[in-house]
């Protein structure tokens, strides 16, 4: 199954100017996904660090790193509302799915900018829920899922609109916008989506957010009831938008 976030977020990176040589900041970085894309695109004259304020993640990065040979791309425990001066500065930051849950979205910006060299490139994605899920004809288990999704994220204080505010919050941080983007996640009967696997990764906060019971989830067969749905309504879904944009701190 295509993972089509990450081919966005690979196509983003290329295109926003995220080339060999340079030394990047991956916010929040998790296990590492975007770190590595990044790397990818640096070569090994290049450097990544990526950063997340949890160690338990981090661990797997560093074990991903060790596994694939990549001397380019280390991993720190760092928080965004602390930024260290001994991070070093940078030639790019780059972020997945992290200012949408900053409580303060230009102030984490405006510290990011702090970190890049003058000119420096910050390369951002995140996704939006606005108008969605689109679906033709109706499919009610994948509208509830993506509301049980959604709903649960909010709660945590998340700007589910990041995509379409992330230009302005970067204007207002000082940067120059480049190019903005976006893209809807589309799902069909032979085009599935990992929606599934989110469900389960986010069943514990769904349930203490009081979005649904597990009884309600029913997780174990989720990917099943989702699949049937497509096959019996041969429909199509627009599932999510996906925005990207890159800028540069004036140099």
């Amino acid at each position: 199954m295509t993972d089509v976030a990450e081919d966005f977020t690979r196509r983003l990176l290329a295109d926003a100017g995220v080339r060999e040589g340079m030394r990047v900041l991956d916010i929040g970085c998790g296990m590492g996904d975007v770190a590595f894309l990044a790397a990818q695109l640096v070569g090994a004259r290049g450097q990544v660090l990526g950063i997340d304020r949890s160690e338990a993640p981090l661990e797997t990065a560093r074990a991903r790193a060790r596994d694939c040979g990549l001397d380019s791309v280390r991993f720190a425990r760092a928080d965004l509302a602390t930024l260290s001066p001994e991070l070093g500065t940078f030639d790019a930051v780059v972020g997945r799915r992290v200012l949408m849950y900053q409580p303060d979205a230009v102030s984490c910006l405006a510290r990011l900018a702090d970190v890049l060299a003058p000119g420096g490139l910050i390369v951002l994605q995140e996704h939006d829920s606005t108008s969605m899920p689109i679906c033709q004809p109706a499919m009610p288990l994948h509208e509830k899922v993506h509301a049980w999704m959604w709903t649960t994220v909010r709660s945590e204080g998340a700007d589910v609109q990041m995509g379409l505010h992330l230009s302005q919050r970067l204007e207002q941080a000082g940067f120059g916008v480049e190019r903005v983007r976006a893209e809807a996640t589309v799902v069909t009967r032979d085009q599935p989506h990992t929606i599934a696997s989110i469900v389960r990764a986010m069943e514990g906060r769904m349930v203490a957010a009081g979005v649904a019971t597990a009884d309600e989830l029913q997780v174990a067969t989720l990917d099943e009831r989702l699949a049937a749905e497509r096959e019996t309504t041969n429909g199509i879904c627009l599932w999510e938008l996906v925005f990207g944009a890159w800028a540069r701190k004036p140099g």
